[in-house]
């Protein structure tokens, strides 16, 4: 049987999944508040993100609940009509070779100007009634109540539209955006508009303050998967998801006015609702259980007013859990990561590859393989990506050579422990930090870190001397030093050898447990570790709360790379250094309101 590559609907996606054996259909009846989302959570994090579910009975809904579809490697690969994400990557690279763009704005523009131009471009649904219109409800028939949309956590604010396809418009260019911001659900009518300041969304609502007018916008849950995909895809600013939907598919996607704005939607779409955003209206929304395993803080954001719910006559409500990963986003995020890459290189041609642990939450770090070429060479891709589009949120940004394989995790974490040099290797600096940033003292502005592992040319300060072997003890003795002479220290766990599997060449590492106190940060612990003798065998030392398990790698992982600011929580001394992984407060000079962890119990 031919495999199935565009889908005119969510509908046919789902069925083609059922036929591969990647739906789960679930006849139990399910509420919506937290029942659907403990099951999803549990499936996600089943291998490689478990099975697709198909909630046929949802408690207070007459409408099916689906999630988890674009969830595994080869779900996403389904959605995108490809075996493999790289295949779309060599896709986009053809057309770039045959005219190379010199910006990444030139590259996404080059997309519908390359040879089957007319096939990307959206086109107006003509044969009747759309099917996104075969049931309307528009006045007092309006009731956002009929939709079974999720509370995901226990302490998130109300219920809230994950998976939404929002359609705005500027008001100055006249230019479409689809973008997906969560919606919290106030009543039958109004919902909250999340997007955040450096959206596109959020661009055109800013224009249509400064002109005083009320803004159309359009939501459509549930379509064609390379059109769901397409909205949470970091385009440039300007540049229509549409379009992009359109190229994934290989065929135009089908667009329908509707009833009561002057905005277009997927004519396909499950669910549309219609409606307007007032220009100085503005409500509490949040807190929400966010993809980075968080609850992102309650904050005031504009207010969605619903003037039409239309549907289709059996629609399917799609949707999507996110929290610690690996959750369903991971999957969409990787098709961002392979789809973006050789746009990317028609800026820097020199990046042979990126990859973005899952741990990282997407936006906290980001290892690029590079052909270096000459000195500084590493310093100066760090500064370009910093500068260029949404890759300017990145908190981390590890250089690599070439040869280093992006995709093994071991290989990554060897070539760290063989070439670091701390004292040589560590760049911060100072920039835009993505709003989900937690650990910086101050929202969307924070303190970033460069690493340069790739190899020294002769031109460049060398590395310092290997370190001087020093007398090894036992991992019972220095653990025992440890708890003994730093007051608050629970646990310790040397990592390198456990991560790696292999005796470190140049740094070895040494994950801490701590308890702080009152008057006891991590400074004071920093410093209590670096004057101890008995520790210098290891000059890499990571503190963590009391109550993580340092024995689960992808945890403490995930806990480092959220929950650090470069500047104030890494101390660097005589070639060894500390970082503060752990929860942040007053003590530490942090004094905003530290968010919490995502669970069930």
């Amino acid at each position: 049987m031919k495999k199935k590559t565009t889908y005119n609907n969510l509908n046919e996606f789902i069925n083609e999944l059922d036929k591969a054996g990647e739906v789960r259909y679930i006849d139990e009846a399910f509420s919506p508040i937290l029942d659907i989302s403990k099951r999803t959570d549990s499936e996600s994090k089943n291998a490689d993100g478990g099975k697709a579910l198909y909630f046929r009975n949802v408690k207070g809904s007459s409408f099916p609940v689906a999630v988890n579809l674009f969830g595994s490697q080869r779900r996403i690969g389904m959605a995108l009509g490809v075996d493999n994400l790289d295949e779309l990557s060599a896709r986009i690279k053809t057309y770039f070779d045959f005219n190379p763009p010199k910006t990444l704005k030139q590259a996404f523009k080059m997309l519908p100007m390359a040879f089957e131009a007319l096939k990307f471009f959206p086109r107006s649904f003509r044969r009747g009634t759309p099917p996104c219109q075969e049931t309307v409800l528009k006045g007092d028939r309006v009731d956002l109540s009929i939709l079974p949309v999720l509370q995901c956590w226990p302490k998130d604010a109300g219920r809230f539209i994950t998976l939404p396809l929002v359609i705005t418009r500027s008001l100055k260019t006249g230019k479409r955006n689809m973008g997906m911001y969560r919606m919290q659900i106030y009543d039958k009518n109004t919902t909250g508009m999340h997007w955040h300041i450096h959206k596109d969304g959020s661009h055109f609502f800013n224009e249509y303050v400064q002109a005083g007018r009320r803004m159309p916008v359009a939501v459509a849950i549930g379509a064609d998967p390379a059109t769901i995909y397409a909205a949470t895809a970091p385009m440039p600013q300007g540049m229509d998801e549409i379009i992009m939907a359109g190229f994934i598919r290989k065929k135009p996607v089908r667009m329908a006015k509707c009833l009561t704005i002057d905005l277009e939607v997927p004519a396909e779409a499950e669910f549309v609702l219609e409606g307007y955003v007032e220009p100085q209206e503005l409500r509490r929304e949040g807190p929400f259980g966010d993809h980075t395993g968080y609850y992102s803080l309650a904050d005031d954001y504009p207010v969605f007013h619903v003037t039409a719910i239309t549907h289709r006559r059996n629609p399917v409500y799609s949707t999507t859990l996110v929290g610690r990963p690996p959750m369903e986003d991971c999957y969409l995020g990787k098709a961002t990561e392979r789809i973006f890459l050789p746009m990317l290189q028609t800026v820097f041609p020199e990046i042979i590859d990126y990859y973005f642990p899952w741990e990282g939450v997407f936006h906290n770090i980001v290892i690029v393989a590079i052909d270096k070429e000459y000195s500084g060479h590493a310093q100066k891709i760090m500064s370009g990506l910093w500068g260029q589009g949404q890759m300017s949120f990145c908190k981390t940004i590890v250089i690599v050579d070439k040869q280093v394989s992006l995709q093994d995790d071991r290989t990554v974490l060897n070539t760290l422990l063989a070439n670091l040099d701390i004292t040589s290797d560590i760049t911060i600096t100072k920039g835009i930090l993505d709003v989900l940033d937690h650990a910086s003292p101050f929202p969307n502005f924070g303190s970033k870190l460069g690493i340069d592992l790739t190899e020294r040319f002769k031109d460049e300060p060398p590395r310092s001397k290997k370190r001087t072997a020093i007398k090894q003890l036992s991992y019972e003795t220095v653990k025992d030093h440890i708890l003994s002479e730093i007051s608050g220290a629970i646990a310790c766990l040397p990592l390198s050898e456990k991560l790696t599997k292999q005796q470190p060449i140049q740094n070895a590492i040494m994950a801490v447990s701590i308890e702080k106190g009152r008057h006891r940060n991590g400074k004071a612990f920093a410093a209590d570790i670096l004057r101890l003798e008995v520790l210098e065998p290891y000059n890499i030392f990571i503190l963590f709360d009391k109550d993580i398990d340092l024995d689960d790698a992808p945890l403490i992982l995930w806990k480092l790379f959220n929950n650090v600011d470069p500047e104030r929580d890494i101390t660097i001394q005589e070639g060894r250094v500390v970082i503060d992984a752990s929860i942040k407060g007053p003590e530490d000079g942090h004094f905003r309101e530290w968010p919490e962890e995502l669970a069930f119990i």
